[in-house]
């Protein structure tokens, strides 16, 4: 009978070696798998690339991924934090460390989103005029110009969630949801984060990502981020 659930973290990192693109959900606090970054951070990988909304709060989880520069790519939305004084991430590629794309935020949902559905780019208006499309295809459709923007796949989905059940399906809690269902889609192997898991499984209307995308369940503690 399938069963995803993973009865320890080594577990479910199991496979993550250097040079692996992890995606990583979360939208301000909400759907960080603080366990799994930090287990990451622990396994002292190198050649990284990381793809996430916002790589503040990734870094508050575990700074060592970039004070030990292990992360050589690093594909977001939001890259500056509020801070006076240059993050460790900042510091990194301000050095010529670890490269960057930064992208719109609805571009960086839709390219993970094709990525999922298995269609290798698109065009949209979203950023032309802009320095981030120097040296990009662009044409015009109906008078309007648009970029191609390619798709975005990894080989691992780190993702928070709140329930589970053993076939791996998943119910997220409110925002908690954000990017992680379409990273789901998009990553060769799915690796989820939850505080309740469900041996008879979860009833099909609580069924928020189905568990054909999920690979691995780890029933684990919510942990804030930045503790």
């Amino acid at each position: 009978m399938i069963n995803k659930v993973v009865g320890d973290i080594g577990g479910a990192m199991a496979g993550i070696g250097s040079g692996a693109s992890i995606m990583i959900s979360g939208f301000g606090n909400a759907g960080i798998p603080s366990n799994l970054v930090r287990a990451l951070g622990a396994m002292h990988l190198s050649g990284l690339t990381l793809i996430m909304n916002a790589i503040r709060r990734i870094n508050e989880c575990d700074p060592s991924l970039f004070i030990e520069r292990r992360v050589d790519h690093v594909i977001t939305t939001a890259f500056r934090g509020p801070q006076a004084a240059p993050a460790s991430y900042e510091q990194q590629w301000q050095r010529g460390e670890m490269t960057l794309d930064i992208l719109p935020q609805g571009t960086f949902a839709e390219r993970i989103r094709a990525g999922g559905a298995g269609i290798p780019a698109f065009f949209t208006p979203t950023a032309v005029g802009t320095s981030l499309v120097e040296g990009r295809e662009q044409r015009d459709f109906n008078g309007q110009t648009c970029v191609l923007e390619e798709a975005l796949t990894a080989d691992f989905a780190l993702l928070r969630a709140q329930k589970a059940d053993r076939y791996g399906n998943l119910y997220f809690r409110g925002t908690q949801a954000n990017f992680g269902t379409s990273m789901a889609t998009a990553a060769a192997i799915t690796i989820v984060e939850v505080e309740e898991i469900f041996e008879t499984g979860l009833r099909p209307e609580n069924i928020h990502l189905p568990g054909i995308y999920v690979q691995r369940v780890l029933r684990a503690p919510r942990l804030d981020p930045a503790s």
